[in-house]
């Protein structure tokens, strides 16, 4: 189906472009959302008649949206999840989470806003993009730990799950001194006593 895009849609085109996608994507999503008409030639005249206005509303959200980001800058929410020894959780973070903890960040965001490529299973520090507008879009950290403490740490650059493996294998190794020859310590203890004889005899 051929649509004319009424806002910059990624990876598809800018405000007036006709392109050709998938009927499925437009009848679910492009259509709906308001965001293409089908491409026909009373579609094209009204679009037209009002690009103007497209465009400008399109700017004034814009500029909205770039005001917004501002307060975006370095935003970090954590997550306190259960997750199991290798760091699995159980259960997943879904897009409905995200939006919960930024919110209660004080930040206004919804669920089309948040762009999660597939939902976070494991425990770590993520970067999880949020589109205010088509053209602007900010970058929040998303910590997701197992306790405040773990997520402190991994705020500062811990790589938790690998930390832990390496004190489990620590606790196996044993101390070794590589220089220490077998039987050293035996001609040791035999040296004084050939001393004594020498005394005991002088």
């Amino acid at each position: 189906m051929e649509v004319i895009l009424l806002e910059r849609v990624e990876k598809l085109g800018a405000i007036g472009d006709v392109v050709k996608v998938k009927d499925g994507f437009a009848r679910n999503f492009l259509l709906p959302n308001k965001k293409a008409l089908r491409s026909n030639a009373a579609n094209r005249k009204v679009f037209e008649a009002n690009r103007a206005r497209i465009e400008a509303e399109n700017a004034s959200r814009r500029s909205d949206a770039e005001k917004e980001a501002g307060n975006f800058n370095d935003v970090s929410v954590t997550l306190i999840r259960q997750a199991s020894n290798t760091g699995q959780l159980y259960g997943s973070v879904a897009v409905r989470d995200l939006v919960e903890a930024i919110t209660a960040d004080g930040h206004k965001v919804n669920k089309a806003q948040i762009v999660l490529d597939r939902p976070i299973k494991s425990i770590g520090v993520y970067e999880v993009k949020v589109a205010l507008h088509p053209e602007v879009s900010v970058t929040v950290k998303v910590n997701v730990a197992r306790s405040p403490e773990e997520a402190e740490m991994q705020s500062q650059g811990v790589d938790v799950m690998s930390a832990m493996f390496e004190k489990d294998e620590a606790g196996f190794t044993e101390d070794y001194d590589p220089n220490a020859e077998p039987g050293a310590t035996a001609e040791v203890q035999a040296a004084p006593a050939e001393g004594e004889d020498e005394n005991a005899e002088g």
